[in-house]
């Protein structure tokens, strides 16, 4: 954001000061804001994303929405309230007031309608309503406690279901903040407390029976009926599936359990934390984002790193070679030391072998060569699999009133004309909210643009759309001064964009495939 002083919207700006389709920053007393203009109407809304803070002032606005720049959020402007993940929460909205060629805005909005004016007269905002459930749905349970299970658990509640539900998960905390398993909180900047996406007093006061550290044994679809370690059984009338995805596990020679660490879980997490509070050297096995992710946050906390990966270019297969080095130039100016075209071959004590001969001294070793959609379940079950579980445009499976979300769905998806199964965390919420409106019956279709990014130390990369192929990768700016898009292309036809520095056009760039 830049410098210039904001405007003070108590004292009020002339109406020509934003452009349609235009936003200004300004303040209302201690309060940033800001001042949305979209034909003849005017909003007025919380200057910042409720995800990670982002500045919405440099976003885009989007029919009756506006679009955070960071994380593609998006917010109603007539009711802030959150309408995509990864945005959980509303952001506030204000009553504006005009007057002539003057708009002012002194106080918070608090109940009804919405804070279009387009007159001498405002309307207030308030909170979105919920709407009644056209579908007599009385049990619902959730299998998964990761963003898609939360997603539809707290999407199920906003749309009016009053039913039973549980959400039943094998992790033995809360859903969390996984991105940040991997980037802040395993750098020390972001706090405990900031990972648990809700408190319990949410979980409460929501009506969500949360079944922590709790093993599904066993899904009976005639009798609709989900069994976990131990015996209890769940019964539904809707079920969902979310189950994500388990880290592909290496067998080492040599290598004891207590030197191997995996990133999943906010567990996980914990104990490469504790692992690196007296390490002097690691090494990562897999230059995935994940592992680099891992490889960026522990150097920045002063220990030496090893990266060891069989590609030659690290993400070439999912960004090209331009983008994958420069993401290994960077990670290399910071000190990381890079060991492509290896492996490990085997472990002795502190000593590591790779395949090539090189031997390194670690503490001890993070493995981030990928995952595997946790299907088990499913396929025991008799639903339909094919490299993850099968659902048609409204994420139903093979089995009316059965669903899945996340990781381990495979979906039509209409932008590459295949059927996809993509790992990211923003798609998973997404998905999870679709599962839920479509197990009320709403029948709403999932037809989201894929979004992620990435982080390495001060540089973000991001990624809208899906290419496991592409005949043609456009790079645009420059890499080397960290301002740039990659537009990957298969018969003309534009299938992602990765970029650096260039926020607003990765939000362009989705609007873009949505509307093609």
């Amino acid at each position: 954001m830049n410098n210039e002083p904001k405007a003070d919207f108590r004292t009020g700006v002339p109406v020509g000061a934003i452009g349609d389709g235009g936003m200004l920053l300004g303040s209302v007393g201690e309060d940033d804001v800001v001042l949305v203009r979209r034909g003849n109407e005017l909003f007025a809304v919380g200057a910042y994303c409720s995800h990670y803070h982002g500045p919405l002032v440099q976003g885009l606005v989007v029919g009756d929405t506006l679009r955070c720049p960071l994380h593609h959020a998006c917010f109603s402007l007539r009711t802030g309230e959150a309408l995509r993940a990864p945005a959980l929460d509303p952001i506030d909205c204000w009553r504006v007031e005009r007057s002539g060629d003057t708009v002012v805005v002194r106080e918070r909005a608090t109940a009804i309608a919405h804070n279009a004016v387009a007159g001498g007269t405002a309307t207030v905002a308030g909170p979105a309503t919920t709407r009644r459930a056209p579908m007599a749905v009385r049990r619902v349970v959730i299998v998964g406690g990761g963003a898609a299970g939360l997603a539809a658990a707290a999407g199920l509640r906003r749309n009016g279901y009053e039913g039973a539900l549980t959400m039943i998960s094998a992790d033995d905390s809360p859903p969390c903040d996984r991105p940040n398993l991997s980037k802040d909180y395993l750098l020390g900047t972001a706090p405990e407390e900031w990972i648990p996406l809700r408190t319990p007093q949410f979980y409460a006061e929501q009506r969500i029976d949360l079944v922590l550290d709790a093993e599904v044994t066993s899904l009976d679809i005639e009798r609709h009926q989900v069994q976990v370690a131990g015996g209890k059984l769940f019964n539904f009338d809707a079920l969902l599936l979310a189950t994500g995805a388990a880290p592909v596990r290496l067998e080492i020679p040599g290598a004891a359990a207590a030197q191997l660490c995996y990133l999943r879980s906010f567990a996980d997490s914990r104990a490469i934390l504790a692992k690196a509070a007296a390490a002097q050297r690691v090494v990562v096995v897999g230059a995935s984002f994940i592992g680099l992710e891992v490889a960026a946050s522990l150097c920045k906390r002063g220990i030496e790193l090893h990266v060891v990966a069989p590609e030659k270019v690290p993400m070439a297969r999912v960004l090209g070679e331009p983008a994958g080095r420069f993401i290994q130039q960077l990670h290399e100016s910071q000190g990381v030391r890079f060991h492509l075209g290896n492996s490990v071959k085997q472990v002795n004590g502190r000593q590591i072998t790779l395949s090539d001969g090189t031997t390194l001294d670690a503490d001890f070793l993070v493995l981030g060569v990928g995952v595997r959609p946790a299907i088990a379940l499913a396929e025991k079950s008799g639903l339909t699999v094919d490299r993850g579980v099968s659902v048609n445009k409204y994420l139903e499976t093979s089995v009316p009133g059965v669903f899945a979300a996340g990781d381990i769905a495979r979906w039509p998806d209409r932008h590459s004309g295949e059927r996809i199964r993509v790992e990211h965390w923003v798609v998973a919420e997404r998905q999870g909210h679709v599962a839920a409106m479509n197990m009320l019956g709403l029948d709403e279709k999932f037809d989201a643009v894929p979004f992620f990014w990435s982080q390495h130390y001060d540089v973000t990369v991001n990624y809208v759309g899906h290419a496991e192929h592409w005949e043609s990768a456009e790079v645009d700016g420059s890499l080397a001064a960290r301002d740039f898009s990659i537009s990957y292309r298969s018969a003309g036809r534009l299938l992602a964009v990765a970029s650096v520095g260039r926020d607003r056009q990765s939000l362009e760039s989705e609007l873009m495939m949505e509307n093609s």
